[in-house]
């Protein structure tokens, strides 16, 4: 049966109807029920959870002994309410009787037995008492029954229109869509296209937006000058395009000779005409699927090719004029869990791509790879976890190699052409915490929570630098590496979600020096001299069940909203979050299958900031010190892009895209878009005008939606929205 296209036309598994038979409490649901809840859990919830209930991520195992070792003693109205209070966590709250029926689905899952009674909000039964926990696997193969005749989610509405319907398909590691056909689905040629050499991109045209955060160095700042502090006020909206709805929305376009190149949720890719708006090819790259967030963060373009990463871990190389596909290679086998969010970047022909799904016990590891431009032929790998007899092996103390999981690179890397060394910001190891992933107060983990430099023509390691070594609360540093020379030092510039600026030697991986930009009481010191910070030791003497509080959350002081350098100023100017959390392991199966985060968490204000969680502060690059910031009840919601006359953009969870002065952070032009203003704004230029465009997301986000989603109810947003927005200044004599 293919991955694709196809429904899953199953009976219930024979275990399940077993564990059901050794109930030894009548059933406190109906099997009408569990069938309902099985399609609200499929439309709502697989596409994190995953549609056999085995997690992924934040989202938590729905089934087997590491979901009955945390709810086995906790009562089914608990688990009821739970799931009301928080899921979806980032959609329109679903009806209480779809609540109910998909907490009998998952009590099914675990082997509880249907009965003549149905389940209601105050049903309150002691899970252990009704469901004996499903083998391994038995929960996968139950979520996974269905009929042709199950109910689908709407259908999902191509950029700019509405799909066509499909025929509910369930691709593996996905959940069902009717998003319509793969392929090309609309077909054009870009006219006059320009290939892309390796001088256009480490030189590039002053119009152009050419790759992720602009330039190799990841300024993610461009050098037009036309929107200036004075007449910014000016801008009006040009053209708005809307995108594929239903799941997070974070891309970056690519703008080539008057060409947006756009990626939408479900690996849906467009060619517009950048002055217009009008659609010149698109490609259903596939699968149309929600696979985890969903989020693609970036694409790379050279020669003439666009290069995309799908969500279920592939790198697809089309034509940049037509949109064909040229070649398709896997990154990794989507069968052991593997996705992807971010997207690759290319240098001198090599095209390097990172990892994410890496989280489950079994599988073969997390790595950052290179695959030849004109074949898709792989020709590297540089394993970020590092097993059996690699270099840096040991610092896994005794934990097993299947144990071993974490370090994914969601986030795409810098390059310096001089030194041709490329850098990339790995994630923590997994499970979360260390008394749950087995691992002691000595094994740091390499080369999780670390920057690492390579060789983009073999892949192999010049240095690593470990900035947080056995990372303990999720607070990683897999984000945007940015260079700059201060005076005579080349320096990667990196922040993580513990909000401390990194200042690193790019050349040899030395520290040089480092600013907390917001409060954290993670670390109770950092060295001066070596960087190496020194835990809490409540955080070191942590064990599964207790709670463990911490500033920040897992939200970060920064996360994936890149930081932008503004070389006239010589400052950084990043997006901050404010906010914290208590932590709780949980005790999980060392088993193949199991893994994942395993951890709870609950989120507060952090102290000090008068419930303000959104903060947009300038450092200056060679002292360290903080120039300026802005502080507001909402967070930025996305990267910061600047511009050579002095004006930087940035927009918020509450809709707002804003310009401000990148002196002073004074807001010099304001406009509220149709919802949570998401992704990574872009500046370009067609026939002389510039443009800046950005683009909205109505869904997902994780962290930085879920934790604002708690502590700002009072701010709402439409389940819609998802869209390009372009602006400009008026045209005069028209």
């Amino acid at each position: 049966m293919s991955q694709e296209g196809l429904a899953l036309v199953v009976t219930v598994t024979l275990g399940i109807a077993l564990a059901a038979a050794q109930q030894p409490t009548a059933g406190i649901y109906t099997a009408d029920q569990a069938s309902a809840g099985r399609a609200v859990y499929q439309a709502n919830c697989a596409s994190c959870h995953l549609p056999d209930l085995a997690g992924r991520n934040e989202a938590p195992q729905l089934a087997g002994a590491n979901f009955m070792s945390t709810w086995r003693s906790r009562s089914t109205r608990d688990l009821f309410e739970f799931i009301q209070a928080t899921m979806p966590p980032n959609a329109p709250s679903l009806g209480a009787e779809q609540y109910a029926a998909v907490t009998a689905f998952i009590l099914q899952a675990n082997g509880a037995a249907a009965g003549t009674q149905a389940f209601t909000a105050t049903t309150a039964a002691p899970i252990g008492t009704v469901a004996i926990g499903a083998a391994a696997g038995a929960g996968a193969r139950q979520a996974q029954t269905t009929t042709a005749d199950d109910p689908t989610p709407p259908a999902a509405g191509r950029g700019g229109r509405g799909g066509p319907p499909g025929g509910g398909n369930l691709p593996r590691g996905g959940a069902p869509t009717n998003a319509g056909p793969l392929g090309l689905t609309v077909t054009g040629q870009v006219k006059n296209y320009t290939p892309v050499t390796d001088e256009m991109l480490r030189n590039q045209d002053p119009g152009d937006w050419l790759m992720v955060r602009r330039n190799y160095q990841g300024w993610s700042h461009s050098p037009l000058t036309q929107i200036t502090r004075d007449n910014v006020k000016e801008l009006q909206l040009a053209w708005v395009w809307g995108m594929n709805e239903g799941q997070t929305n974070e891309p970056t376009p690519l703008v080539h000779n008057g060409v947006v190149y756009l990626t939408n949720t479900m690996n849906v890719v467009q060619a517009l005409d950048a002055k217009t708006g009008d659609l010149i090819w698109e490609n259903h790259v596939g699968p149309n699927a929600a696979i985890g967030i969903s989020a693609m963060r970036n694409m790379a373009i050279y020669q003439d090719k666009v290069f995309v990463a799908t969500t279920d871990a592939r790198l697809v190389a089309l034509d940049a004029r037509t949109g064909k596909p040229v070649w398709d290679t896997p990154l990794a086998d989507r069968a052991k869990g593997y996705a992807n969010t971010a997207g690759p970047i290319v240098i001198k022909g090599v095209v390097v791509n990172g990892l994410v799904g890496c989280d489950r016990y079994g599988n073969d590891g997390c790595w950052i790879s290179g695959y030849d431009a004109a074949s898709g032929k792989p020709l590297w790998k540089f394993q970020t976890v590092a097993r059996g007899t690699q270099p840096g092996a040991e610092t896994w103390g005794k934990l097993a190699d299947n144990l071993r999981v974490g370090g994914e690179t969601w986030i795409a890397g810098s390059y310096d052409p001089d030194l041709d060394l490329t850098y990339w910001g790995v994630a923590q190891a997994k499970p979360w915490m260390r008394a749950s992933r087995g691992t002691t107060n000595f094994d740091n983990a390499l080369y999780t929570s670390s920057t690492v430099a390579l060789r983009p023509k073999d892949g192999t390691l010049a240095w690593h630098y470990q900035h947080a070594p056995g990372e303990s609360l999720d607070l990683d540093e897999v984000f945007e590496r940015v260079l700059v020379d201060v005076g005579d030092q080349k320096v990667v510039f990196t922040i993580g979600k513990a909000g401390i600026l990194w200042k690193i030697d790019r050349r040899n991986g030395q520290y040089i020096g480092h600013k907390e930009t917001i409060f954290q009481n993670v670390f109770d010191s950092i060295d001066p001299k070596t960087g190496t910070p020194t835990y809490r030791a409540d955080i070191l003497e942590q064990k599964t069940g207790q709670w463990v509080q911490s500033c920040p959350s897992t939200e970060g002081g920064h996360n994936w909203q890149a930081m932008s350098y503004v070389p006239s100023a010589g400052t950084l100017v990043i997006p901050l979050s404010q906010s914290c959390m208590e932590m709780s392991g949980r005790k999980i199966e060392f088993t193949n299958g199991s893994g994942g985060t395993a951890a709870d968490r609950r989120f507060f204000e952090m102290p000090g900031t008068d419930g303000n969680v959104g903060k947009l502060a300038a450092f200056d690059v060679k002292t360290m010190k903080e120039v300026w910031s802005h502080e507001q009840r909402t967070p930025f919601l996305t990267g910061v892009m600047t511009t050579d006359s002095g004006v930087g953009f940035v927009g918020d969870l509450d809709r707002v895209f804003r310009a401000f002065d990148v002196r002073t952070g004074e807001t010099l032009w304001q406009t509220r878009l149709g919802t949570a203003v998401m992704g990574y704004p872009v500046t370009f230029t067609v026939g002389g005008r510039q443009y800046v465009a950005v683009t909205t997301g109505a869904q997902g986000g994780g962290s930085p939606r879920v934790v604002p989603r708690t502590i700002i109810p009072e701010v709402k947003m439409p389940a819609t929205g998802n869209a390009l927005y372009v602006f400009a200044l008026p045209e005069r004599g028209r």
